[in-house]
C-alpha cells in the first residue's frame, strides 16, 4: 500500500513539474540583465527615451512592455534584434464590428475583455480579442483567423 502511495506522488510530482516547464517555454519573465543587448539596443532605438517596464521571453523571442503616451504597448523582437511585431492595446470599440458579431455568434453570452492591434515587421495588422481567456485573432478586416490560449 505504502508503494502505491508512493508512486501516486511521484506521478503527480513529474505531471506538475511537466506542466510548469511547458509553460515556462512559451513565456517567461526575465530580469532586463538577462536581456541580449542587441534586442536592448533595438528597443532603443524604436522608442528613445521609453523603458521596458516588464521582459518576458516569448518562443524564443523577447518582449518587452511599457507605456507610450499613456497607452499599454509590447514589442517583440527576436535574440538578433530583428523587430518582429508591435502589440498596441485598443478600446474594445475600435475593434472592426465583424469581429464583434463573430464573438456574438461563436462565443455566445462572452464578451470581449481586451483588444489589440499587432502590426508584424511587413506592416500587416492583424486584431486580437480576449474572449473567456482565449485570444482570438482576426486579419485587418476583422475575418476570423485563429483562437489560442491566453
Amino acid at each position: 500500500m505504502k508503494k502505491i502511495i508512493l508512486i501516486c506522488l511521484l506521478g503527480t510530482s513529474l505531471a506538475v513539474s511537466n506542466a510548469q516547464e511547458s509553460k515556462e517555454t512559451k513565456e517567461s519573465k526575465l530580469a532586463e540583465s538577462a536581456v541580449p543587448a542587441a534586442v536592448k539596443s533595438k528597443f532603443t532605438s524604436l522608442y528613445p527615451g521609453l523603458k521596458a517596464e516588464k521582459w518576458e521571453k516569448e518562443n524564443g523571442n523577447f518582449e518587452a512592455g511599457f507605456h507610450k503616451d499613456k497607452i499599454e504597448m509590447s514589442v517583440l523582437i527576436d535574440a538578433a534584434g530583428n523587430l518582429m511585431e508591435t502589440e498596441t492595446k485598443i478600446a474594445v470599440s475600435e475593434l472592426p464590428k465583424s469581429i464583434s458579431d463573430y464573438v456574438a455568434k461563436n462565443k455566445a453570452g462572452k464578451k470581449i475583455k481586451e483588444a489589440a492591434r499587432i502590426v508584424d515587421a511587413k506592416g500587416v495588422t492583424t486584431f486580437e480579442a480576449e474572449v473567456d481567456k482565449m485570444d482570438l485573432l482576426f486579419d485587418k478586416d476583422g475575418k476570423f483567423i485563429k483562437e489560442s490560449k491566453d
